[in-house]
């Protein structure tokens, strides 16, 4: 099977030796229906019209012989027989996994960019805003054989290097295994977590892959994950994440260049992996993360120490099945999970079935809140909150000694999440521990995600989170400002007709923030790029996070688009100087 490439996907210079995508069906990523040729055929002569109806006056209507009846249901069996396995070996995709519709527009790969000035052309960057700006996102960086959703691209880190009002712009891949494989090979060989296996055509091309496991030629210890989700920092080191993998550490030059160091293999065993939002107490300097597994122990809970030393492990025995978790929270004493309606069907995988992450409909979602220094899950208590299906949690604190407040984004039609333009809410969750109440608040009618908050409140109580406000994951229409405490939004701004952009990054003044003053908690910026469909320009902006109208600080030209992506971080010159 043949895909078309749009003309918009743009190939890596080391990648030139793959074959542009033929493109028989499709023009810029969308179908080209073909109009039907009907035949005209001479009309009858009166003289005709009457014979024959003479003849049909004085012929009778006889059913088919017994041989044409038989030979007329087996030639329909064969064909629906044909059909049916056909459609089993090489179904059709469906558009939310065809790259051909996925990776198309602003969602196109690009080629890696050395480090290049940018010009500043509305504002001037705040000299308090020393150091780099870099939003991972996904961009594969070969045609793909079949199936591949949007979330199984590999990772790419988009930097803007900023220094005394200067702006230096550079892409790179992560080197991942899985990346190096490939590039190597010339073409896709590992399976994709979301994407999975679409019919026996897949499964046996990956059967086929597995003689080069066999052999020697691929390693199962060393993960295959994209690495392109999130970026974190802690313990003095920058972290390119996935869900399915062990983190990457990466390096920001001096110059602005990123540079891959190799995979963190802070623990040895088959398919390790880290969730990819660890949570940072910025007071412990510990770090909170969690690891799922398709055998028991399904979820393990575990945290690294202020020198980045990871810490025994702590399986949760409660969770039964294989699950789908993304994100946690922490407080001051607790660690909090969100089981959603998401689980893992393996089954479904080695049939040709589909993806790895599969909706549950009879799934009960319920919250997980466990003291963060249990030693074992004896502590763990879990709450039933129908139908919160909560992938993004943004901030939770303890409220007096028995209440619990989690902030989180809810995704209401879970099952379409694949095709990303399902309907998400931003819920305020309290949960009293020794009553088992549980409380809800949507704070917004709008659909938000992708949101951030003050990164020194994280665990404590906070004030304000900045969330997008999409049309489709993860291209945002615009940025609204909410007041957690009131449910009012405060501050908002859109980027215009065609416009759009990412994740909502919230990045102090002063990193040597006022803990105890409200009022500072907003003294800030909020940062994102911002893509111009219409002209194809890619801008970086700098929103001043305390106006009302969210007022642009500073925007820099790009010298190229950026694709849209995932989760970003702004690490300070003092940051860059540890690693």
């Amino acid at each position: 099977m043949s895909y078309a490439m749009p003309s918009s996907f743009q190939l890596p210079h080391h990648s030139s030796k793959i074959p542009l995508w033929p493109s028989p069906n499709l023009k810029h990523g969308k179908p080209i229906f073909c109009s039907t040729n009907t035949t005209s055929f001479p009309t009858k002569t009166s003289k005709e019209k009457t014979f024959e109806e003479t003849c049909n006056k004085t012929k009778t209507t006889s059913p088919p012989s017994l041989p044409q009846s038989i030979f007329s249901h087996v030639s329909t069996m064969s064909k629906n027989l044909f059909l049916n396995t056909l459609n089993i070996i090489d179904p059709p995709l469906h558009p939310s996994i065809d790259p051909n519709l996925v990776f198309t527009g602003n969602f196109a790969p690009v080629s890696e960019l050395d480090p290049t000035d940018c010009q500043v052309i509305e504002g001037e960057l705040p000299l308090s805003l020393n150091g780099v700006y870099i939003r991972n996102g996904p961009n594969p960086q070969l045609q793909p054989r079949r199936a591949l959703h949007l979330f199984d691209g590999d990772g790419m880190l988009h930097s803007l290097r900023l220094s005394n009002g200067n702006a230096t712009y550079c892409s790179r891949y992560v080197k991942t295994y899985k990346y190096m494989l490939e590039q190597d090979a010339g073409f896709p060989i590992i399976p994709n977590f979301f994407s999975g296996f679409y019919g026996l055509v897949d499964v046996i091309r990956f059967l086929m892959d597995i003689g080069k496991v066999l052999t020697g030629h691929i390693d199962l210890m060393k993960g295959f994950g994209v690495a392109n989700t999130s970026i974190a920092f802690f313990s003095n080191k920058l972290l390119a994440l996935t869900d399915s993998d062990l983190p990457y550490l990466i390096n920001v030059t001096q110059t602005g260049d990123i540079e891959t160091l190799g995979r963190w293999e802070f623990t040895k065993k088959l398919l390790a992996n880290m969730s990819a939002h660890p949570k940072v107490d910025i007071e412990t300097k510990e770090t909170f993360a969690f690891t799922t597994s398709l055998t028991f122990p399904h979820l393990s809970f575990f945290r690294f120490d202020s020198n980045g030393v990871k810490q025994k492990e702590v399986p949760i025995s409660s969770v039964r099945k294989p699950t789908f978790l993304h994100d946690l929270a922490i407080t001051k004493t607790f660690a909090i999970f969100c089981e959603t309606q998401l689980g893992l069907a393996p089954a479904k995988v080695v049939m040709g079935r589909g993806a790895l992450v599969d909706y549950k409909r009879d799934k009960v979602t319920r919250i997980g809140i466990i003291p963060r220094y249990s030693t074992d899950d004896s502590d763990m208590e879990w709450f039933q909150v129908p139908n919160f299906n909560a992938i993004h949690i943004f901030n939770a604190w303890e409220s007096g000694e028995d209440e619990i407040v989690l902030v989180a984004s809810n995704i209401i039609s879970i099952e379409n999440i694949y095709d990303r333009t399902c309907d998400i809410k931003l819920e305020k969750v309290k949960i009293n521990m020794r009553t088992g109440q549980v409380s809800r608040n949507i704070l917004s009618p709008r659909n938000l995600e992708f949101g951030s908050i003050n990164p020194c409140y994280v665990g404590k109580k906070s004030r304000f989170a900045y969330m997008g406000v999409f049309e489709e994951i993860p291209k945002m229409l615009g940025v609204v400002k909410i007041d957690l405490e009131t449910g009012c939004e405060v501050g908002k701004r859109f980027y215009g007709h065609g416009c759009f952009g990412g994740e909502p990054l919230f990045v102090t003044k002063d990193r040597e923030n006022n803990f105890d003053s409200d009022d500072e908690e907003d003294e800030g910026y909020v940062m994102s790029y911002v893509h111009n469909e219409e002209t194809g320009e890619s801008k970086f902006l700098v929103m001043d996070a305390k106006s009302p109208e969210l007022n642009i600080v500073a925007a820099v030209k790009l010298p190229r688009r950026v694709p849209y992506g995932f989760h970003g971080l702004f690490l300070s010159k003092q940051d860059l100087l540890h690693f």
